[in-house]
């Protein structure tokens, strides 16, 4: 990255492909890693996603920036700010890396990204009021209509900034809620994106010039006429109640849509299934891992936030017994905490699993970062105490001396390639040796009518002989307590 220093900023200098910025090159994938007939990514999905693109030369032109309260990103050209308030210079490139392809994943087009060096963000402006100066001249000379900062802004150094700068500015939190809003395809998804978005404009609502000020009454806009005049609400006061009356209507959709959930998984927990769910940082290879593991053929693409609607498989261990593996939403640095609380239900597979793939980018400039990141998710949502299993993924373009670092820091690891199949086998024996095992040891003597116990056995227990007899089958293992009871009947003593 190639720095210039003007009134005390650290100037990148081009944010685009020329400069090596491309999402694919950076996030270790090949151009050709969307060919159709990749077995790890959904091939229909893919498709439907790219079929409707933006047009490049449409975008929204602000002049008057106060007659906007809340907007969504479309192709815009944007400069990013940062404040890097401690770490290493290297963690503030990485940041500020990470936010250029936020943006792009938003469909945005970068044009240049800037930070600078403070103790705290300025409680008025983020940046301080002499360092407004300088970004109000980068953004006239760069044409930019956009700016986006790497971090969660209050409502007054929002309205202060954009007062100052007339053109849109947007904070990091809004930008990962446009990207949600963009991917979310499944009722819950939507429905949990739309409740992070109004919980996070709730707190934003604003107006210039008092027009949200105003109280309804006669023949003015939106009036009621007679009966509605005098000491009534505000413009704001009628926003604010709306959003909470949407909100609370979402809550409750989600709480029905949560009980389905719970249903299903307490029919898995009745049942005796064991649970897999694939975590980690967003565009680790989650999905990939999910499809080369499973078979799912669900949506991959070299974009981050890809997946936000949950999938589950189930498959079976080398010896048959049943299980089940999930694919989450992806995590990322200083995930905003509308969006955790909004998609709880969700996360509750991670916290409800038997285990947890925590799935990790080798090639990324900073895994130990990513690991960190999402283990501050973990606790959020209460999985700390569920068993742990590292999967180093992209080991084709990850270099091996980061790959050596990554298993000298996590010894319980493995280390695998979901593009190439590289390590898949061996992650499914360290899986399936992970998994809870059945406790309870059995000898029983079953008729040949009852075959459906033996497949429940081989299904949810462990069979360790079959001795085929006149009488019926005689069956050594170990199974669970509730298919244990149902084998009480049958019960011989064992063999000598």
């Amino acid at each position: 990255m190639t720095n210039s220093h003007a009134s005390d900023f650290s100037l990148d200098a081009e944010l685009d492909e020329t400069a090596g910025w491309d999402a694919d090159a950076d996030s270790g994938h090949a151009a050709d890693s969307e060919d159709p007939a990749d077995p790890t990514q959904g091939a229909m999905e893919l498709a439907e996603r790219h079929a409707l693109r933006r047009v490049a030369t449409l975008r929204t032109d602000l002049e008057d920036i106060t007659e906007v309260e809340y907007r969504q990103l479309r192709l815009e050209r944007v400069v990013l700010v940062g404040v890097w308030t401690d770490g290493s210079v290297e963690d503030a490139e990485n940041s500020m890396a990470e936010l250029a392809l936020l943006a792009e994943t938003a469909g945005s087009e970068v044009l240049e990204a800037i930070y600078q060096r403070r103790q705290t963000p300025d409680p008025a402006t983020y940046i301080g009021r002499g360092k407004v100066e300088g970004l109000q001249e980068i953004v006239q000379v760069t044409g930019a209509d956009t700016v986006i900062c790497d971090g969660e802004l209050a409502p007054s150094q929002l309205r202060n900034l954009e007062d100052r700068l007339k053109v849109k500015v947007v904070d990091r939190t809004a930008l990962i809620l446009d990207i949600f809003a963009q991917h979310a395809k499944s009722r819950e998804g939507q429905a949990q994106v739309e409740l992070a978005q109004l919980s996070y404009m709730k707190q934003r609502l604003r107006g210039w010039g008092g027009n949200l000020s105003r109280q309804a009454g006669g023949r003015v806009s939106g009036g009621e006429g007679i009966g509605g005049r005098g000491p009534g609400e505000t413009k704001i006061e009628t926003d604010r109640r709306r959003i909470n009356t949407k909100i609370a209507k979402l809550r409750r959709e989600l709480r029905e849509m949560k009980g389905t959930r719970d249903t299903k998984r307490a029919e898995r927990r009745r049942n005796q299934v064991p649970s897999v769910a694939i975590a980690g940082y967003t565009n680790a290879g989650k999905s990939s891992l999910l499809n080369r593991l499973t078979d799912a053929g669900v949506l991959v693409e070299d974009a981050l936030f890809a997946t936000l609607d949950p999938t589950t498989r189930r498959t079976t261990t080398s010896d048959g017994r049943v299980y089940t593996m999930s694919d989450t939403v992806g995590f990322v640095r200083h995930l905003p905490h509308q969006l955790v609380e909004a998609f709880r239900s969700t996360l509750e597979e991670v916290a409800d699993a038997d285990l947890v793939l925590h799935v990790v980018d080798g090639s990324h400039p900073d895994p130990e970062g990513q690991i960190s990141a999402v283990r501050e998710v973990f606790a959020d949502i209460g999985a700390t105490e569920v068993p742990e299993l590292i999967v180093i993924n992209k080991a084709d373009a990850a270099d091996p001396l980061v790959l050596a670092r990554l298993q000298q820091r996590e010894p319980h690891c493995v280390v695998v390639s979901a593009k190439t199949g590289e390590g898949i086998a061996e992650a499914l024996a360290v899986i399936e040796g992970e998994l809870p095992r059945p406790t309870v040891e059995f000898c029983a003597l079953l008729p040949y009518e009852r075959g459906d116990l033996v497949n429940r056995i081989h299904q949810q227990g462990e069979l360790d002989s079959v001795e085929h007899t006149p009488e019926g089958s005689l069956v050594r293992g170990r199974a669970n307590e509730d298919l244990a009871g149902e084998l009480e009947s049958y019960a011989v003593p064992a063999p000598a």
